[in-house]
């Protein structure tokens, strides 16, 4: 302090103002420090949120779904007439497949469509197009950084238990090497698609590149009219019309 006091006023000034500056760098970088953190958190809560919301959207949509078919009524009986009308769908399937998809698939297929009020033909192209043309329900697809998918409609291990979940199905992952359950998979995804997004352009891309790739394929294109979904309109329309008879 003795030693303080001798200095000369100019000095002690000095010292004085280059204490108060390193007081308030100091104290700056600490609030801006702070007032980091509290953004680091607002912008974690706000992506949380946003997470949440859409997982919300997603919860509702999937409840809307599940209330439509509990309303719909599923259970009607075939009468003869439709059944050869099935039948008849059904045989045109598997002569266009060369016998790649059976008899009883097709059957299968025909049937469950009618429930749904889906063209059974364009769950066909799209099984066509998703097996390229073999119809093979062992088919395991390449890898991806998603995974691979498995089965004759192709789904992926983090997609299918929701839907079968949503379709009120059992879930394990050998039944996607089964045709039956494989095809009830795609029957529901379509249709909770279809009803999510009110259009065959937008449920078709969704189905092939995820919810998400739906949206950034829109983004990038202004449309849905994925080569994926153009085609398997497409080729359904080539096929005889398909009248439900009542």
């Amino acid at each position: 302090m003795k030693q303080l006091h001798q200095l000369t006023p100019y000095t002690r000034a000095i010292i004085a103002f280059l204490f108060i500056t390193i007081t308030f760098m100091v104290m700056g970088i600490f609030f801006n420090e702070q007032a980091q953190t509290l953004k680091e958190k607002n912008d974690t809560l706000q992506a949380e949120k946003k997470q949440l919301a859409a997982i919300n959207a997603q919860l509702e949509m999937e409840k809307s779904y599940i209330n439509t078919q509990k309303m719909s009524n599923n259970n009607k009986e075939v009468s003869f007439k439709k059944w050869t009308q099935l039948d008849k769908v059904a045989e045109r399937m598997v002569t266009e497949s060369e016998g790649n998809f059976n008899k009883s698939w097709a059957l299968y297929l025909v049937r469950e469509a009618e429930k749904y009020q889906i063209d059974p033909y364009l769950v066909y192209e799209l099984l066509k197009v998703e097996t390229g043309g073999t119809f093979d329900p062992e088919l395991v697809g390449p890898e991806t950084k998603y995974g691979r998918a498995y089965g004759m409609a192709q789904f992926m291990k983090n997609t299918a238990p929701w839907i079968a979940e949503m379709g009120g199905l059992p879930y394990d992952d050998e039944l996607l090497f089964d045709p039956y359950y494989s095809m009830q998979l795609s029957l529901i995804y379509l249709d909770y698609l279809h009803h999510k997004y009110g259009n065959w352009n937008e449920a078709l891309t969704a189905y092939h590149r995820g919810v998400g790739g739906l949206e950034t394929y829109i983004s990038n294109n202004g449309h849905a009219k994925s080569w994926y979904a153009e085609e398997i309109q497409a080729n359904a329309k080539t096929h005889e019309s398909y009248a439900v008879v009542n």
